[in-house]
């Protein structure tokens, strides 16, 4: 019969930092039953986190790893105990449901093999502690990122944005929608420095034809397969039409929402876009 359920019946914050501590990385792999222990003594240190902060030090990363996952999921990671839990091979971090701040961005900075990070404000509210400065020193310290998501950063600028394009080549996935403050600098930007930039998505913002137009000309237009750029009220028919005519493996094309643009983007879809090449499309009737 198992032990696991009872030991853990009696596992305490503290004894489930102990059993962490003295379990190492080759027992794990030489038994399969210490892992549901782990776990457990895991759950029970995320919940009582601010306990045992300055203790968690001393983990090996294949158990901060877990940790960071665990107090992501229940949005426990903030500004005061990132710190303790971080170490530099961290390659992933999703902190969409995590209280966060440029001041968790800074020492995010030190894991120089960070290749993705979600900070999307996923309440339906605006994240506002997240800023340029912050998204700066990630950039300038972290080449390796392919995938970074900012949805509703509404303190987000373009310099945030053109940190990220001439410090991350290996950019290939961007999420700006709802970063009021963006403009066409930022697409400028993409378009001349990221060449394998594959999905943005730069809905309601504040950007133009001209930015769309420079995107889809740049150095990534062979590359670009999805595009979100709904509920951007500047943009016009030219926008649609430079897509379509720069971006030969486009296949998600979304613009709905946008007053400006008028029956000539139907019709461009139409003669531009060869049959069941679009895997969707959106775009509203005025």
């Amino acid at each position: 019969m198992s032990v696991g359920p009872r030991v853990c019946a009696l596992c305490t914050p503290s004894l489930a930092l102990e059993l962490l501590l003295v379990t190492s990385e080759s027992v794990v792999m030489s038994c399969s039953r210490v892992d549901p222990l782990l776990d457990r003594c895991l759950i029970c240190l995320s919940r009582n986190i601010s306990r045992y902060e300055s203790e968690i030090e001393p983990l090996p990363p294949n158990l901060k790893d877990k940790l960071i996952k665990l107090l992501c999921v229940q949005g426990l990671l903030t500004d005061s105990n990132i710190g303790q839990v971080l170490h530099p091979s961290v390659k992933k971090l999703d902190l969409r449901d995590c209280d966060v701040s440029d001041n968790a961005l800074r020492l995010i900075s030190q894991c120089r093999q960070l290749n993705k990070i979600n900070l999307n404000s996923c309440k339906g509210e605006e994240r506002t502690s997240i800023t340029s400065e912050g998204i700066t020193v990630v950039a300038q310290s972290c080449p390796h990122l392919f995938e970074v998501t900012l949805k509703r950063c509404c303190n987000l600028t373009d310099v945030g944005i053109l940190a990220l394009a001439l410090n991350c080549p290996l950019l290939q996935i961007l999420n700006l929608s709802g970063c009021s403050r963006i403009t066409d600098h930022s697409l400028e930007a993409l378009g001349q420095n990221c060449p394998l930039l594959h999905s943005v998505d730069f809905s309601a913002t504040m950007v133009t034809d001209n930015g769309v137009i420079a995107l889809a000309a740049g150095r990534c237009s062979k590359n670009l397969k999805e595009v979100h750029m709904d509920r951007c009220v500047h943009l016009k028919d030219e926008a649609v039409e430079a897509i379509l005519t720069c971006c030969p493996n486009i296949y998600i094309l979304l613009f709905h929402g946008c007053p400006q643009i008028t029956d000539r983007s139907r019709v461009a879809l139409e003669q531009l876009v060869g049959p069941n090449k679009i895997k969707q499309v959106t775009w509203t009737v005025y």
